[in-house]
């Protein structure tokens, strides 16, 4: 069964930006927003496709699975079956970090401004935050991506 154990933080400052390995370019939407039960469908680069069931976050830890889908597929339901508006913004990958995975994600559009660094870990494990990262907002509901589809950030 899929586990996904992940913080999120706000970033003090650009220096991360010298971490970063490669960028990706993130079209998302969601078939289902419910906090008990997302149903996310990701478009990478315009050609991998993902449709992702999460559930209900409880403290960093929550189920997860994800299911590659033709990259045609999930560019129609983005645009035919999702709640709009989608979700764009540039994913970079930061090398050189551990335990897990580090990524931050810089968001666009509707959701212009906001920068969040995301930290995707197996549980026990420890890391040190480095001096660029911001404030822990991992239970701050608000900015889960299926919040900022109903609530983006530059509305707040």
């Amino acid at each position: 069964m899929g586990v996904e154990t992940e913080r999120k933080f706000l970033l003090a400052d650009s220096s991360w930006r010298q971490e970063v390995t490669h960028t990706l370019r993130l079209r998302q939407g969601f078939l289902s927003t419910d906090l008990d039960r997302v149903v996310r469908v990701r478009l990478i680069d315009g050609e991998s496709g993902y449709l992702t069931v999460k559930g209900r976050r409880v403290e960093h830890r929550r189920h997860e699975f994800e299911y590659p889908i033709p990259g045609e597929d999930a560019a129609f339901m983005l645009d035919e079956l999702c709640i709009q508006p989608v979700i764009a913004k540039r994913r970079h990958v930061l090398g050189e970090r551990s335990p897990g995975e580090w990524i931050v994600d810089e968001f666009e559009a509707e959701n212009e401004g906001l920068i969040v660094c995301e930290v995707e870990y197996e549980e026990g494990d420890v890391f040190e935050l480095p001096e660029w990262m911001g404030e822990d907002v991992s239970a701050d509901d608000r900015y889960a991506n299926s919040s900022l589809q109903r609530s983006p950030f530059t509305t707040w």
